[in-house]
């Protein structure tokens, strides 16, 4: 049987995209290839969010060249869609398809023409509207807390993002759809994470009113699955109704993660950012009145073009006042063709990357805090593929007193946080 190996790039939705393409190699008749040199088939789904996923997507395809000279390579994701002739200029790159046809990656490395170098397939989207998915399967066995995409695409207009371009209009899976794939999962994982470019709209797209909230409610209704953690939501999408669903729903993970991107207004209307820092704080407000022991994480990125030494002062005002658990801190990065690269007035790298490490700082010292304040209190958790390692409902990693099987659902009581040599030690919560 043929073997093959996919490597994924990227945000959480390009990982559920690369476990579908597993599957739908698998149905096709290849096998995972293990070791170096044992494939035949290489394919790389990449990320194209800044910079630097670009010049790590060329290194990886680079390297996997090296490593399986014999096998063919196929590059696809973001960055296939947005510059595909840049891939077909590497050395062994057989195809690259975009995310226009990533559906069909099964169907097109069978198809007869694997001795042509440089076949390009991406273009439009298709007009339908359809939300177009590879199977979720068995792809990887060993797996805990599967991502599974439930929406793709997005119909904001951000000035720094170049997403909307290379993953289409917003689209969403059908109910009934999402619901049979939880059921499959849900007879051999414990949590799954729902993911999408934009997954509060999901259900946006139908004629049937139906919004994020029920889709929940009807996988809690007609799934046995365990726990659901939602991934990331924008703040004009959690709405009351999701907020006390997530609040009040025990098998909905205690987690609520809002994009910020910036603290300062005037830097959020430069990045047609449609919400301002006043609205984002009554959403975490209420999370946390309704929630007090959730995770609340946000996206922040610093050096947007123009951002000013008091713009980004305002940013770090506001960061620390919200009750955040955690935060992913990006420096910008300019992308082409989107509003923000155009600008004149980019911030000097330099000052960027201090600006991240500022906020950084901040992040784990607010983390720290709040796994501080966990100590002596009874979570619930799943059990990792990590020897000994568990995470709690509200996205605290655990160090377990006792190993236990993986991928199985625990009441842990926190005993602390663990220190070595002054530094805190892999995150980890110490459980009695």
């Amino acid at each position: 049987m043929p073997k093959a190996i996919v490597q994924s790039f990227g945000c959480r939705a390009s990982q559920a995209d690369g476990a579908g393409i597993e599957a739908a190699l698998k149905e096709r008749g290849y096998t995972a290839a293990e070791g170096a040199g044992a494939a035949d088939l290489v394919v790389v789904n990449t990320c194209t969010v800044t910079r630097d996923a670009d010049v790590d997507a060329r290194r990886a395809i680079r390297g996997l060249r090296r490593d399986h000279p014999g096998a063919r390579i196929l590059v696809t994701g973001c960055y296939a869609q947005r510059a595909p002739h840049e891939l077909t200029a590497i050395e062994g790159v057989t195809w690259v398809v975009g995310n226009s046809h990533k559906a069909a990656i099964a169907e097109i490395v069978t198809g007869g023409s694997e001795d042509y170098h440089g076949q390009v397939l991406a273009g439009e989207f298709p007009r339908d509207g359809k939300f177009a998915a590879t199977p979720i399967g068995d792809a990887r066995r060993d797996r805990t807390r599967p991502v599974l995409k439930v929406q793709d695409g997005c119909g904001n207009r951000c000035s720094f993002c170049v997403i909307p371009a290379v993953r289409g209009p917003s689209r969403s899976a059908p109910l009934e759809r999402v619901v049979e794939q939880v059921r499959e999962l849900a007879g051999r994982y414990s949590e799954i994470v729902l993911s999408g470019i934009n997954l509060g709209r999901w259900g946006r797209d139908f004629a049937s009113g139906m919004r994020f909230a029920d889709l929940l409610r009807a996988l809690l209704r007609d799934t046995a699955i365990e726990r659901l953690r939602i991934s990331s939501v924008e703040p004009m999408d959690w709405s009351d109704d999701l907020l006390r669903l997530v609040a009040e729903a025990p098998r909905i993970a205690a987690h609520v993660h809002a994009p910020l991107q910036s603290g300062s207004d005037a830097v959020l209307k430069r990045m047609f950012r449609k919400y301002r820092t006043r609205h984002y704080a009554n959403r975490l407000e209420m999370a946390r009145r309704l929630a007090p022991d959730a995770a609340i994480g946000a996206d922040v990125m610093t050096g947007f073009p123009g951002e000013t030494e008091a713009e980004f002062a305002e940013t770090v005002r506001f960061v620390e006042e919200q009750p955040f658990t955690y935060l992913h801190v990006f420096t910008y990065s300019e992308r082409p063709g989107t509003a923000a690269a155009a600008r004149g007035d980019a911030v000097p790298m330099a000052v960027r990357r201090e600006r991240t490490r500022v906020l950084r700082d901040m992040s784990e010292r607010k983390n720290l805090e709040f796994r501080r304040g966990m100590a002596g209190k009874t979570l619930s958790a799943v059990t990792l593929a990590e020897r000994g390692m568990a995470l709690t409902t509200n996205y605290l990693k655990v160090e377990l007193a006792a190993v236990r099987e993986p991928n199985r659902m625990a009441d842990v009581t926190i005993g602390g946080v663990r220190w070595a040599g002054g530094l805190w030690e892999r995150g980890a919560l110490a459980v009695i």
